[in-house]
C-alpha cells in the first residue's frame, strides 16, 4: 500500500522534505504528509537522518519532521480502526483488476493501493481470529494481568515488541486486535502504546550509526522526544484513561478505534507540549553529542544508502544532487588546468589531480548507488532518469580524464622546455574559456532543467568545433613559416583536441536533457 501511495506521489515526495521544512510547523506538516504516503514513521525518520547527514536539512528542521512523523504514523491505526473487514475481498478484487488488466501506470499505482488496503484488512481479520484462543493460555492471561497492574511493564513490552518487529503500526495493529477481543484492559493497553512509540525510534538509531554527528543528534532527539512523551503520559495515566473512556462514550467508538484515538491523541498532545522547546532540544543534543573532531571531508556529499530502501524517489533526487556536485568538480578541475597553463604553478596541477581523483571516486559511488535503486519499486519516469544519470556520470568522468590529459601535456612542456608562441597561447586560452563556459552552462542546465541554457551549449559546441578547425589551420600556417617547432606543435594540437572533446561531452549532457524533456 505504501509503495502504491509513494509511486502515485511521484517526484512530489522528493520536494516536500526539501522545500516545506522552512520552519518547525511546516516541518511537522511535511513529516505528517510523507509518513502518510510511505506508511512508516521509521521510514520518514531514516530519510530525515539521511538528509541531515548530507547537510540538506538543519537539526531544527529535522526535529519538526520527526514530530510530524509521529503524528503521521497514527493514520494507519485509524485505518485499522475502521471496521470494513466485510468489504476487504471486494477491495482486494478491485485492486487486482486495476493491477493486472490496465496498462496505464497511474491506474496500476492506484490498484496497488487498493490491493494493499484490502490485504491489510484480510490480514487483520485472520490475526483477530488467531488471537482469540490466547485467552485460554494461563501464561498469557497472567502476563496481561500483570501488565494491567504495572504500567512500566506495559511500556517495556511495547518497546521490546516494536524493537523486534521494527514497525509501531504493526504492533499497534496487534494491540487493537487484543483490545477488541477483550484480552487486555484499556489501563494495560495505553502504556503499551507509549512503549510502541519508544520502540519505533530504533530504526533511526540504526540509520545514524556511522553517519555524521548531526545525524546522530537527529536520531537522539527522536528517542528523547518519544521517551519524554511516554513519561509525561505515564504520570497522568489515570486522567488520560478516563478521558479516553469519556470520548469513547461520547463518540460511541469501536474498541479498535478507541486505541487509534488514544494513539493519535498521545502523539498530537506530545507534539504540542514539546513544540515550543525545539530550540532547547537542539541545544541539549548538541551538548550531549559534541563535535569531537573536525568532520571528515567526504567525496560524496548526498548519497545515503539507507534512503534507497525507504524512498527510492528521494534517493534519485540525492543522486542527481551528487551528479551536479561531480559536474562542479569537473568545472573546478578545468579552471585549475587553465591556471596551470597560464602560471605554471605546481599547486594548480596538484589540486587538479586531486579533483580528477575525486571525480573518479564519485563515478564509482554514484554508479553503484544508481544500480542499487533499480531493483526497487520505481515509476517508469524514475527508471528513465536513472538510465540518463548513468550516461551523464560517464560524460562528466570523461571531462575529468581530459583535463588530467591537459595537466600532463603542460607537465611534458615543462620537462622538455617546450614553449608556445604568444599567438598559440592566446588561442588556447580563448578556446579554454569557451570550453569552461560550455561545461558550466551544461551543468547549470542539468541542475535547473533549463532548456534555454542547454540550447546555448549546442551553439557553443559548434563554436568550439569551428575554432578547433580554424586553430589547426593556424598551426599549419605557423609550422610552414617556421614560427613554431614540431614538438610544440604536437603539444598544441593535443591541447585543442582535448578541449574539443570536453565540448562534445558538454553537448552530450545538454542532449540528455532534451531527450528527457521529450519523454
Amino acid at each position: 500500500m505504501g509503495d502504491g501511495l509513494q509511486k502515485s506521489a511521484g517526484n512530489r515526495l522528493r520536494t516536500i522534505l526539501d522545500r516545506f521544512t522552512t520552519n518547525p510547523f511546516m516541518g511537522i506538516l511535511a513529516g505528517i504528509f510523507v509518513t502518510v504516503l510511505i506508511q512508516s514513521s521509521s521510514g520518514t525518520t531514516v530519510i530525515t537522518v539521511g538528509l541531515v547527514s548530507a547537510g540538506l536539512m538543519t537539526l531544527r528542521q529535522a526535529i519538526g519532521v520527526i514530530m510530524g512523523a509521529n503524528i503521521g504514523t497514527t493514520v494507519t491505526a485509524f485505518i485499522i480502526g475502521i471496521d470494513i473487514g466485510e468489504y476487504a475481498y471486494p477491495i482486494l478484487l478491485m485492486g487486482s483488476v486495476m493491477l493486472f488488466f490496465f496498462k496505464k501506470t497511474s491506474i496500476q499505482n492506484l490498484g496497488q493501493i487498493f490491493f494493499g488496503f484490502g490485504g491489510l484488512f484480510i490480514g487483520l481479520d485472520l490475526m483477530s481470529s488467531g488471537l482469540a484462543p490466547l485467552r485460554e493460555l494461563p501464561l498469557f492471561t497472567q502476563l496481561i494481568l500483570q501488565m494491567s497492574h504495572s504500567p512500566i511493564l506495559s511500556v517495556f513490552v511495547g518497546t521490546v515488541f516494536t524493537l523486534i518487529v521494527q514497525s509501531s503500526s504493526a504492533t499497534i495493529g496487534i494491540l487493537q486486535g487484543l483490545y477488541a477481543e477483550n484480552l487486555i484492559s484499556l489501563q494495560g493497553a495505553l502504556p503499551v502504546l507509549f512503549g510502541d512509540n519508544i520502540g519505533t525510534t530504533i530504526t533511526a538509531v540504526l540509520a545514524a550509526i556511522g553517519a555524521t554527528v548531526i545525524a546522530k543528534r537527529a536520531a537522539a532527539i527522536h528517542v528523547l522526544f518519544n521517551v519524554l512523551g511516554a513519561v509525561i503520559f505515564l504520570i497522568f495515566l489515570g486522567p488520560y484513561t478516563h478521558f479516553i473512556m469519556w470520548v469513547t462514550g461520547q463518540l460511541a467508538l469501536e474498541p479498535k478505534m478507541q486505541i487509534a484515538f488514544a494513539h493519535g491523541t498521545f502523539n498530537l498532545v506530545n507534539t504540542l507540549i514539546q513544540l515550543p522547546f525545539i530550540g532547547v532540544w537542539a541545544y541539549l543534543v548538541t551538548k550531549l553529542l559534541p563535535e569531537r573532531e573536525k568532520p571528515h571531508e567526504k567525496v560524496a556529499l548526498y548519497l545515503d544508502e539507507t534512503i534507497i530502501e525507504k524512498s527510492p524517489s528521494i534517493a534519485i533526487g540525492q543522486a542527481k544532487k551528487e551528479l551536479i556536485h561531480m559536474g562542479n568538480l569537473s568545472i573546478d578541475g578545468l579552471k585549475r588546468s587553465l591556471e596551470y597553463l597560464k602560471t605554471n604553478n605546481m599547486d594548480d596541477a596538484a589540486f587538479g589531480r586531486i579533483l580528477e581523483k575525486n571525480i573518479n571516486i564519485l563515478d564509482e559511488e554514484i554508479t553503484r548507488y544508481l544500480v542499487k535503486i533499480f531493483p526497487h519499486s520505481i515509476t517508469p519516469k524514475d527508471s528513465n532518469d536513472l538510465q540518463a544519470m548513468l550516461n551523464l556520470v560517464c560524460d562528466i568522468e570523461r571531462i575529468g580524464d581530459h583535463f588530467e590529459n591537459i595537466i600532463e601535456q603542460i607537465d611534458y612542456m615543462g620537462e622538455h622546455n617546450i614553449t608556445l608562441s604568444d599567438d598559440a597561447k592566446n588561442e588556447v586560452f580563448e578556446m579554454f574559456e569557451l570550453t569552461i563556459r560550455s561545461v558550466e552552462l551544461a551543468i547549470t542546465a542539468l541542475d535547473k532543467t533549463d532548456l534555454s541554457k542547454a540550447r546555448r551549449v549546442y551553439e557553443l559546441e559548434d563554436e568550439i568545433d569551428d575554432m578547433e578547425r580554424y586553430l589547426r589551420k593556424q598551426h599549419i600556417r605557423r609550422l610552414n613559416h617556421g614560427e613554431c617547432t614540431p614538438k610544440s606543435g604536437l603539444t598544441y594540437t593535443d591541447l585543442i583536441s582535448n578541449l574539443e572533446r570536453i565540448g562534445d561531452h558538454a553537448h552530450n549532457i545538454a542532449e540528455m536533457l532534451f531527450e528527457k524533456h521529450q519523454h
